[in-house]
């Protein structure tokens, strides 16, 4: 982070300095005084389990210079700022902090593979930039204007993953980063429990517009039934350019002459221009869109081709994402970080890329789904038997629904349910053999990684 003053901060916020001070720099900005540094500000944002006005004065004696409150602040030792809203403030102050970088910003939402995409990009825009990105799933309204805080001026451009539950949010979040080009992945069902329908979220995904720059470029997936009849419906009424990409769809970037293997994925990319081979090295059609959206960002932000191939060649997914792990003669994949059923078909076909053996599916819930959740979950099980799954475990509430939508096609495979994770563990334990190929796929919120940890440390001891 630049340094920035106590009077940008003012400026920012709109906010009243409570007392008179010292010409004070801020090095960082902090929402938890357990990463409080000295020369921090610290934001005292206030939750449903807590409250950081609460830790003002421990921010102060961990090293913070000054602080952001919606409360008065009695006897304290360092300057406050008080804003009406600590949240709203933080957007604020992160949107003009924003504003003293000119360099290439994108952003990236969707219903799923987001996080993907988002380092399938910071990949290619490696090969020529030093990339800025968000770690993790830190893709709120709290976690992504922090991220934009670690931007300085060594950085030559940033991806911002964007994520939402409601209206309103990716506005906001756009509004902040100020990207010159957008991205939407795909429009399926994740939070359609809060959004009602798809044409919502498709509404809600599409507010990454609100904040992008004039003459922007907004990357879609083509082969997206809703973003297709959007590109169809809105082209040259936008103030931005629309690109799209496929597998299917052939109007605009699209990959074909693919050869899957269990390393990954190699295609064809064909561009306006010309035609490249490439080399995704994680294993599903999926991996084949995040890097096709990442070549239209590259190809926008005047990266080589040759050097975007390089960079999709080097990407390697974060946390809980299509790890895959050998061990004793079992293939593993970790797959914990999020599902919906968009995302938990694309399991199925990294679990068949991979299988050399029989396939075992673990599932949990997909959560945030309203009234369409039984369904939803029914219809996974039948996905999951119409892939070849052998076997299929569960575990979760609407898990079970899973395993009937699994049984109501005949394949000769066997479902189980669980209602512990314990006994799900226990229960993959005692049928492994050598040769199975495992997948664990659930909500975020199902904490599976945890079986997955008990399974890891039952096989290696057995």
């Amino acid at each position: 982070m630049e340094k920035i003053s106590l009077g940008f901060i003012l400026n920012a916020t709109g906010g009243r300095l409570t007392r008179e001070c010292f010409n004070i720099k801020i090095s960082s900005v902090s929402t938890d005084t357990r990463k409080i540094k000295p020369g921090s500000l610290f934001i005292a944002l206030r939750g449903e389990r807590f409250d950081g006005h609460d830790f003002i004065e421990t921010a102060f004696e961990k090293g913070a210079y000054a602080a952001l409150s919606e409360k008065p602040v009695e006897n304290t030792s360092r300057p406050v700022i008080m804003v009406k809203d600590t949240h709203s403030a933080l957007l604020h102050l992160a949107q003009s902090y924003r504003m003293l970088f000119s360099i290439p910003v994108v952003g990236v939402t969707g219903s799923v593979g987001k996080t993907s995409t988002k380092d399938a990009i910071s990949a290619v825009l490696s090969q020529k930039y030093k990339t800025h990105k968000n770690e993790g799933n830190l893709n709120n309204e709290i976690g992504m204007p922090m991220t934009v805080f670690g931007l300085d001026k060594t950085y030559g451009a940033a991806v911002f993953e964007m994520g939402m539950s409601g209206f309103g949010e990716i506005s906001r979040l756009s509004r902040v980063a100020k990207p010159d080009v957008g991205v939407i992945t795909n429009i399926g069902v994740a939070h359609i429990g809060k959004l009602g329908s798809r044409e919502n979220i498709l509404k809600a995904k599409l507010e990454i517009i609100d904040g992008m720059k004039p003459d922007g470029e907004l990357i879609l997936n083509g082969d997206n039934d809703l973003l297709s009849g959007y590109i169809t419906e809105a082209k040259g009424k936008l103030p931005i350019h629309l690109t799209s990409y496929g597998i299917n769809n052939r109007s605009g970037v699209y990959a074909n002459n693919i050869e899957t293997t269990s390393e990954g994925s190699y295609f064809d990319i064909n561009y306006h221009g010309g035609r490249i081979r490439a080399f995704m090295p994680v294993p599903g059609e999926h991996n084949i869109y995040n890097a096709l959206a990442a070549f239209c960002v590259g190809m926008k932000l005047n990266v080589d081709p040759r050097l975007i191939v390089e960079g999709l060649a080097s990407y390697k997914p974060s946390g809980m994402r299509q790890k895959i792990e050998k061990i004793g003669g079992v293939t593993f994949i970790e797959d914990c970080y999020n599902a919906s059923p968009d995302s938990m078909a694309a399991a199925f076909g990294v679990l068949n890329a991979v299988k050399t053996g029989r396939s075992i599916a673990v599932l949990a819930d997909m959560l945030e789904l309203g009234d369409r959740s039984q369904q939803a979950h029914f219809d996974v099980g039948r996905n999951a038997a119409q892939s070849g799954v052998d076997v299929l475990l569960c575990c979760g509430n609407d898990a079970r629904y899973i395993c009937e939508g699994y049984d109501s096609v005949k394949t000769g495979g066997k479902s189980y349910f669980f209602e512990d994770k314990q006994l799900l563990g226990q229960a993959l334990l005692d049928l492994l053999k050598a040769g199975d190929t495992v997948i664990f796929k659930g909500s975020r919120g199902m904490k599976l990684e945890e079986t997955v940890k008990t399974v890891y440390e039952g096989w290696k001891n057995k």
